[in-house]
């Protein structure tokens, strides 16, 4: 079963929501089965390439959010994180800019075969570390990271190999019903918006994989049966 998750590299709801599926597809019954995919829904193409923000600042000049206001939204994530076991995770002290160079990045990394570990290793990164991971020479520290061809990464990324693909996957999450991220679809049929619990994934793994894999009678004729009124044994004419 497939289940694919529409992330903001720099949205720490998104960072929050992967680690929370992680830990549903881990307490799944049939988590072996499971195949997580990471895709694309940038919200930071606003901001001018080459300049980075603080988080203080983003929030004031986007939201109008700033002071104790900003300090608390954005330690609340953050304790929700390390309730999560997602330690340490660092919002408010971080900074922000255009995301796209990132999204090219992945989307680069995951037809080289590392989805999975890419989006893991860029969250860590940006999240764990609070490094910045928007120009190409940091993106070109996370591709040693990952063992990728450094060369190769070089030329998608001043080419500008993926921009359609990180387009495209934006656009197939607004036609699937996502106003925002994170969104998660599981067995390309149930979708569900925000940072859930793990235990509402978990129930969502559940509904996918049941209505994927109904129970089907078999009739087999008659045969020794246990029921409310005790076990019975069946008559042969």
């Amino acid at each position: 079963m497939k289940v694919e998750i529409w992330a903001e590299v720099t949205c720490p709801w998104c960072g929050l929501s992967s680690h929370r599926l992680d830990q549903a597809v881990a307490r799944f019954e049939h988590g072996d089965d499971v195949e997580v995919v990471h895709r694309s829904f940038p919200l930071g193409s606003g901001f001018p390439e080459g300049r980075l923000f603080s988080v203080r600042e983003a929030l004031l000049r986007q939201h109008g959010i700033g002071g104790a206001q900003a300090e608390a939204a954005t330690r609340r994530i953050e304790a929700l994180a390390a309730d999560d076991g997602l330690s340490p995770y660092r919002v408010l002290d971080n900074q922000v800019g255009n995301t796209d160079l990132a999204h090219e990045f992945l989307a680069h990394a995951s037809a080289e075969g590392h989805n999975r570990e890419a989006w893991d290793a860029i969250f860590r990164a940006y999240f764990g570390r609070a490094e910045p991971v928007f120009a190409l020479a940091d993106l070109l520290t996370l591709s040693d990271e990952l063992g990728l061809d450094r060369q190769r990464t070089r030329q998608a990324l001043t080419g500008r190999r993926y921009r359609g693909q990180v387009r495209d996957d934006a656009r197939t999450a607004q036609r699937l019903g996502a106003t925002g991220a994170p969104f998660i679809v599981a067995d390309g049929r149930y979708g569900v918006p925000g940072a859930q619990d793990s235990d509402t994934l978990l129930d969502l793994l559940r509904t996918a994989w049941d209505e994927a894999h109904p129970v089907i009678p078999v009739p087999a004729g008659q045969a020794p049966v246990c029921g409310p009124d005790g076990c019975a044994v069946p008559t042969h004419s």
